[in-house]
């Protein structure tokens, strides 16, 4: 193994919490390597306006995920964008990442990082209006959304939870459902069903979405009937689950049915050296702010790690 390819610690994510770990670690004077298969900034960079990001008023998310990456650079963490991670060797002690580039690089510890994505609907137009209109996070993006009516997608609790919370600024919530019954708590839909901004569209899916620069209308397909209609909205949140980017981490580190990594207190994994933070874990609120702060836990979490094991390979060395 090369000098150059072998780090304390190697982040595998550039997101918010990806960023956060390097940052920390790179200002210990740890050698840090962060890598993603995508741009730097993860799910971030998809938010127009960050207005709730502690001591900044207004911020773009890509213009916030670039002063995180300056950062990290300035106290020199490595950075590799666009390169997936090939093959993960992480029980071991000293523990290899290969990437897609050709490179394997080795570290003592690991933090993963890699995020996730909202599921989405795949259809015509969807990719086009991301940020222009479609949104995956009510508290994101709610406050663009004042006074306009808007469509919510989905039928479980997150979908219903968040249609209400979107009445604090919209003026009309339409929530469009392919079933005839929702799939949420009972609380929840009674609450939805009560509230005089929410109207639905049941046994309805979306099938494309129109517009120039901003998102203008969407097609309604009733699936009982077949018939399809076009339905004005000046926006539309989607609430139909979200996907952990873990495939490759399948039989590596514990994580749940839905493929979330599974963290203690302290962001450590099952597996010794390793850990885990951000929208990959299992936890319920995904934000911004909470990923920046699981970054933090785990990158102070290695720095004792590592610490740590310094001091059992001196002891062995004078035994």
């Amino acid at each position: 193994m090369e000098p150059n390819n072998h780090y304390d610690a190697i982040i595998l994510g550039a997101g918010p919490a990806g960023l956060t770990a390097g940052i920390y670690l790179s200002r210990a004077r740890l050698k840090t390597l962060i890598v993603d298969e995508g741009t730097v900034g993860g799910q971030m960079v998809l938010t127009h306006e960050i207005a709730n990001y502690p001591g900044v008023e207004s911020i773009s998310g890509y213009q916030l995920a670039s002063i995180m990456k300056k950062q990290a650079k300035a106290f020199g963490c490595h950075i590799k964008s666009n390169t997936s991670v090939f093959a993960i060797e992480p029980e071991s002690e000293l523990k290899s990442v290969s990437l897609s580039d050709g490179n394997t690089y080795t570290a003592h510890s690991i933090i993963l990082t890699p995020g996730g994505r909202p599921r989405t609907l795949g259809v015509a137009g969807e990719d086009n209006f991301k940020g222009k209109g479609i949104s995956y996070c009510a508290t994101c993006d709610g406050d663009f959304f004042t006074d306009k009516e808007i469509v919510v997608v989905g039928g479980g609790n997150s979908a219903l939870e968040e249609a209400v919370s979107l009445t604090k600024y919209a003026s009309k919530v339409t929530i469009v459902h392919q079933f005839d019954h929702f799939q949420a708590f009972e609380h929840a839909v009674e609450e939805a069903a009560n509230n005089p901004k929410i109207s639905f569209i049941m046994e309805s899916a979306i099938t494309a979405f129109h517009g120039n620069e901003n998102l203008e209308s969407v097609d309604i397909k009733n699936l009982i009937s077949g018939e399809t209609h076009n339905f004005k909205t000046d926006g539309t949140f989607i609430f139909i689950g979200y996907l952990p980017n873990t495939e490759f981490l399948k039989g590596k580190v514990d994580m749940n049915k839905w493929g979330e990594i599974l963290v203690k207190g302290d962001m450590s994994t099952n597996i010794e050296g390793v850990y885990a933070a951000g929208d990959s874990t299992a936890k319920r609120f995904r934000q911004v702010t909470t990923a920046v702060g699981d970054g933090t836990v785990a990158a102070l979490a290695v720095s004792d790690y590592l610490n740590e094991l310094k001091i059992k390979q001196k002891q062995i060395i004078t035994t």
